[in-house]
Formats: structure tokens, sequence, C-alpha cells
């Protein structure tokens, strides 16, 4: 991963802890931190998402991999950071794995 492309999920893991913080009305991230199913809604998107990845994957469709994959891993930052977790804690695991 270069860096650049770290630096796009450090920014993006920024503004849903902005979201998570600020609860905006019109965003997405906001309703997640609080839709009335709580973290379940977030699981549920993530089994959704999962499925939605293997099924892409598959088929060989690339570009709808893709797409599914960056909504994977959306919403896993959006679970971690609703657990009071970070990219620190995603890294140091990986490292850990190395």
């Amino acid at each position: 991963m270069s860096r650049a492309e770290a630096d796009v999920i450090d920014e993006l893991f920024a503004v849903i802890e902005d979201r998570k913080e600020t609860l905006p009305e019109d965003s997405y991230t906001a309703s997640l931190f609080t839709h009335e199913k709580g973290e379940n809604r977030v699981l549920e998107k993530l089994g959704e998402e999962t499925t939605e990845v293997i099924l892409a994957a598959k088929d060989d469709a690339n570009d709808e991999l893709a797409a599914e994959s960056a909504d994977l891993v959306y919403h896993l930052l959006v679970l971690l950071s609703m657990k009071g977790m970070d990219l620190g804690d995603l890294r140091e695991e990986l490292a850990d794995r190395r």
C-alpha cells in the first residue's frame, strides 16, 4: 500500500470520527451511530457487504469487487470507531502478523 493510499484510509477514518462526534443530520455515517438498531445495523451492513464482495469476486467483476470492497472497509472502520478503536489498533494487529 502506498503512502497516498494509506492517507486515504486515515482521512476516511478521521471523517468517520468527526461524524460520530458532530452527528450532522444529513450524514449517512452519523445515521449509523444513531440508528435504532445501534451496532447491529453496522454488523448487518458488514454481512451484506461481505456477501457482495464474495459474489463480485466469484463473477470476476473487478470494478464491482473494488466498489464493494470499499463499502466493506468503510463499514469496518465505522465498527472500529463504534468500539472505541482506531487505525493504530488495526495497524498493530496487522504488524504482529508479519
